[in-house]
């Protein structure tokens, strides 16, 4: 009896097929997506090998043939770029801008977003939409650039950081996160005696990490890729960061390209490490936005 009913089970007949619930049909639409991706990634992918694949070329096979594929890897142009251009100062000025500068930002944007994204403050709605209009509105460079000097912080690395402290775009996404957190949570929280600061520490921000993971990108990116503003307030060479510092890089070794191309292909190594690091936040917060929406 066992024999016949493994017979019937092992049947063409009976046997189950599992059916894959994504159905893929090619048809001209489909073809048509997939070429303009394609045409996208290779317009914002191909700079970037442009850059990789100076970097590794001697200077040359760089003036014979610009877009050709280097014969050697020419390894020693990040050598000369970090040791002679001064960049491990100029790396180390970076990074101290962009971790206390970005700490500061992130602890503070956090704190004012919450009040504002719950209605606890008086005119949140017309403070949410100061941070709107400033988005729009460019640097106010000459104030600004007064109000350093009046304080003394001009050409100073505390000065320095103070300009990077504020962003709206920042405080705009952690209220739009926030308020998709309910507030019976802050009404729970009151009822157990739970204080405000200690309420958002270790309620509200390990339930926004996402939120908080995609504007630390974000501000550190813009800080460390930030020329302007280092090329306005600081003219000691010691306080360069590596973007100002890449300027006096080039000035130095004049029309050296692989070995321009090799500093900066070490500039981005950070920015790569960080997002790397906290992509798993960004992705997890850009799945939850699109379950809930």
């Amino acid at each position: 009896m066992s024999t016949v009913i493994e017979n019937k089970l092992a049947s063409p007949a009976v046997a189950v097929r599992k059916k894959s619930p994504f159905k893929l049909k090619f048809d001209r639409s489909h073809v048509t997506a997939y070429l303009i991706l394609l045409m996208f990634t290779a317009v914002y992918l191909g700079p970037l090998a442009m850059l990789v694949n100076t970097a590794f070329k001697t200077q040359a096979s760089f003036m014979r043939n610009a877009v050709s594929l280097p014969t050697t890897l020419n390894v020693a142009n990040f050598t000369e770029a970090w040791q002679k251009a001064n960049f491990p100062k100029y790396m180390g000025n970076s990074l101290l801008y962009t971790t206390i500068a970005t700490a500061i930002f992130v602890v503070m944007a956090v704190f004012v977003a919450f009040p504002i994204a719950r209605n606890y403050v008086k005119g949140s709605g017309f403070i949410f939409t100061l941070f709107l209009i400033a988005l729009f509105l460019p640097p106010a460079l000459v104030p600004q650039f007064q109000l350093m000097l009046r304080l003394g912080l001009y050409n100073t690395q505390y000065g320095y950081i103070m300009l990077f402290i504020v962003n709206p775009v920042g405080i705009i996404i952690l209220v739009n996160y926030i308020r998709s957190i309910p507030t019976e949570l802050d009404e729970a929280a009151a009822m157990d005696g739970c204080g405000y600061f200690r309420f958002i520490v270790s309620i509200i921000f390990p339930l926004i990490r996402p939120a908080v993971a995609t504007i630390t990108v974000l501000h550190a990116i813009g800080i460390w890729n930030d020329l302007i503003t280092a090329t306005i307030y600081l003219t000691n060479q010691n306080y360069y960061p590596i973007t100002r510092g890449l300027i006096v890089f080039q000035g130095v070794y004049g029309n050296n390209w692989p070995v321009l191309a090799a500093a900066v292909v070490i500039m981005t190594i950070p920015m790569v490490i960080l997002f790397l690091f906290l992509q798993r936040y960004i992705i997890s917060g850009l799945t939850q936005g699109a379950s809930t929406g």
